[in-house]
């Protein structure tokens, strides 16, 4: 089975962190942005961080946030991976990924080939790179508005670090995603939802199905 690691972002029970774990995904994300419909305050994601099973690894999301909010995020909670989708420079990524000596995904936007030229610049600062479908001018979302882009864009790059696709992705497109752009790594979050931040359980077990099943042989 191809080793496509998957991401499921936006939870917001223990349901779903079940779910998450029952289907395979490698990595469980927590929203921390107040104009999210995922959004979690600090007691809820203590609670559910505290309760991730073993070996998933624990991404907090925030947007632009300041030391202080970072400062309580981390503080309050068992964390493996900061992912940074606001409009954080290359300067402030290095510098967080220094400051909590966690390892930093950032996410960029893309909607034509010239923003493609961010990703090489935050690859030298970041961990991993979050390659995402820009969002609308005006969006109040960053990310999580269900929107794709020219998959073709991003098809057989190679970066200096570790990427992984988002934006739009579902249980009925990834397979093609996976097929077109030879990812090894996937992140979903409206795709897999019932109704805005309402996890399905079912949908998340398709969509890990689909990613693996249906993606490109391992490479050797």
């Amino acid at each position: 089975m191809p080793d496509i690691r998957v991401k499921i972002c936006g939870l917001r029970t223990e349901a779903d962190l079940a779910a998450v774990a029952a289907a395979g995904a490698a990595y469980a994300g927590f929203v921390f942005f107040a104009k999210s419909p995922r959004h979690l305050t600090l007691e809820e994601g203590r609670r559910l961080t505290l309760a991730a099973p073993e070996g998933l690894c624990k991404v907090a999301l925030t947007v632009d946030a300041s030391d202080a909010e970072l400062d309580a995020i981390t503080e309050a909670m068992p964390l493996d991976m900061l992912q940074l989708h606001g409009h954080e420079t290359p300067d402030r990524v290095a510098e967080l990924r220094a400051r909590y000596g966690l390892p930093v995904m950032k996410a960029v936007g893309v909607s034509d080939e010239g923003d493609l030229a961010a990703v090489l610049d935050y690859s030298l600062v970041a961990d991993q790179i979050l390659v995402d479908a820009k969002p609308p001018k005006g969006a109040p979302l960053p990310g999580g508005n269900g929107l794709s882009f020219d998959w073709r864009l991003v098809a057989q790059r190679r970066w200096l670090r570790p990427w992984m696709l988002a934006g739009g992705l579902t249980p009925a497109n990834v397979a093609e995603a996976v097929r077109l752009t030879n990812a090894r790594q996937v992140d979903v979050s409206s795709g897999v939802e019932s109704a805005p931040g309402v996890k399905d359980a079912g949908r998340m077990a398709a969509f890990v199905r689909a990613a693996r099943e249906e993606g490109p042989p391992k490479l050797r």
